[in-house]
């Protein structure tokens, strides 16, 4: 923290702007390299009359090892709540059981629904394949399988839950619309894998569907993530505005920042009702801890974005036009130099006196960067009205049994003998296939045995007759780990078949 606070305040003494007061900002040094880029980019932001009343906060390896598993103590909380606004450098997560990602603590806790990486290509003074490169990957930040929600259940088989709601959806691909729509875009595409997780991924796809129909003046298209990521490192012209859940836009946006140039150049935005993050999206890289070889861009891309969605415009584009001149001079880092290309090869420091150097000047090769008037905070969201609840009806209960047998058929007789009146075993899987009523040989089978139980006909089953179930199940010695109970929503299923069913 010295170092941070060993800064004057940050304001503007020499135009009118000076009027303004300073804007209240939560800032983190981070761990590794962290505290290095911060620097580098508090000065540039000093230098080119920010306007920012900073708050340091103490997060992460520290606090980690202090013996907080959250990585954060309630003075942050307190201070990231009180300014909305919070600037972070990376930090590190301590290797082993116990510890919870704090990056996915902080979105999730305040809500920061939206994660917003622009991907550009800087031809020809940074290195790429794809000189015409400009993709925006929006990002769901709060769902799916970041939800960190995992269990062993037994010797053999870990679970991890994939947890996907129809809110979170409906946000997520309206932000992506209304972002494409003020800022010009022309094209949002959405990633999803709804040919396997029918369910889930088919509710994103179907809320895409209906959300992109009400902007018939923006493009839609839907891939298959598999292609769309080959596609996106293959042609990502093709690309404008990617929308997906949180899983494939943490591999996407990777995709697109190192295929663009660097994933040291890429910032990014977290944006909530009730707050905003931006950070950059490379790691802590310990091991050049220190070393003045780290290049600031992305966090100092990151707090250009931060600057417009706290209405500094005017400081954003004069940073982020000297930061374009820095390239365009071949004054870079190491891990975007290049013989033929670059000029001159400097460390985090000498990077970042040459941006002070440039502040007022504008790029003469890329495109200048006028005053934003649509930050990405800017972009709001109405809020999600619940619908009508669905009747809902329970046609039956999965239960999932640890058991290391190999022969179905002795587990099924098993289960039949522990059956009660209300319900009658149909199938087993293993690992989702279907193993009985007559299951291939060759499909390999662990110690963890899906086994379905639907109502019988002409029953109605209530909370007692599950509990009779497992009961039963129970006195037969049947090892069950888990249940999920099975409804229809307005006649249609809840859940899914087994694979080869």
């Amino acid at each position: 923290m010295n170092t941070l606070t060993a800064l004057k305040p940050l304001h503007l003494e020499s135009t009118a702007l000076s009027q303004s007061a300073p804007v209240p900002i939560t800032v983190a040094m981070g761990d590794g390299i962290g505290p290095e880029i911060m620097v580098a980019c508090l000065e540039i932001m000093q230098a080119a009359g920010a306007r920012l009343a900073i708050e340091a906060i103490d997060i992460g390896e520290g606090v980690y090892r202090a013996g907080n598993s959250a990585g954060i103590g309630a003075d942050a909380w307190d201070s990231v709540r009180r300014t909305r606004v919070l600037l972070k450098a990376p930090i590190t997560t301590p290797q082993g059981g116990g510890y919870k990602s704090l990056n996915v603590t902080l979105r999730k806790s305040l809500g920061l629904f939206a994660n917003v990486r622009p991907c550009v290509s800087y031809h020809p003074f940074v290195a790429t394949k794809h000189p015409t490169m400009d993709v925006v990957i929006v990002r769901e930040n709060e769902e799916d399988l970041y939800a960190g929600i995992e269990h062993r259940q037994t010797d053999e088989v870990y679970q991890c839950l994939k947890l996907v709601s129809r809110p979170g959806c409906e946000r997520i691909v309206r932000y992506a619309f209304e972002y494409a729509k003020a800022h010009g875009r022309k094209k949002v595409t959405c990633f999803t894998k709804d040919n396997i997780m029918k369910m889930t991924d088919g509710l994103f796809h179907k809320v895409f569907d209906e959300i992109g129909a009400q902007y018939p003046s923006i493009a839609r298209e839907h891939l298959i993530v598999d292609i769309g990521a080959a596609r996106l490192a293959d042609t990502p012209e093709d690309f404008d505005v990617i929308v997906t859940s949180n899983l494939y836009g943490d591999i996407i946006s990777d995709i697109a920042a190192q295929i663009a140039g660097s994933v040291g150049l890429a910032g990014s935005a977290n944006i909530g009702a009730h707050g905003a993050m931006f950070e950059a999206i490379h790691g802590s890289a310990p091991t050049i801890a220190g070393t003045d070889v780290a290049n600031p861009s992305g966090l100092l891309l990151a707090s250009v974005m931060m600057l417009d969605h706290i209405g500094q415009p005017e400081v954003a584009a004069r940073i982020h036009n000297a930061w374009l001149r820095t390239l365009e001079d071949g004054i870079h880092t190491a891990d975007v130099f290049a013989q033929g290309v670059s000029g001159a090869l400097v460390g985090t420091k000498g990077f970042t006196a040459a941006v002070i150097e440039r502040l007022g000047q504008t790029p003469r090769t890329l495109a200048a960067i006028a005053p934003s008037s649509t930050p990405a905070g800017a972009v709001q969201v109405a809020p999600y009205i619940r619908p009508k609840p669905a009747k809902k009806a329970m046609v039956g209960i999965d239960v999932f049994v640890d058991w290391s047998g190999s022969d179905a058929d002795v587990l099924a007789a098993g289960l039949k003998g522990a059956t009660t009146p209300g319900f009658g075993l149909t199938m087993i899987t293993n690992r989702g296939v279907k193993v009985w009523p007559a299951g291939l040989p060759e499909t390999f089978r662990t110690d963890h045995w899906r086994c379905r139980f639907m109502v019988n006909a002409g029953m109605t089953v209530n909370g007692h007759m599950v509990a009779d179930l497992l009961r039963q199940l129970a006195t037969a010695g049947v090892g069950f780990v888990k249940t999920e109970h099975l409804y229809t929503f307005d006649g249609e299923p809840g859940f899914s078949l087994g694979q080869g069913q």
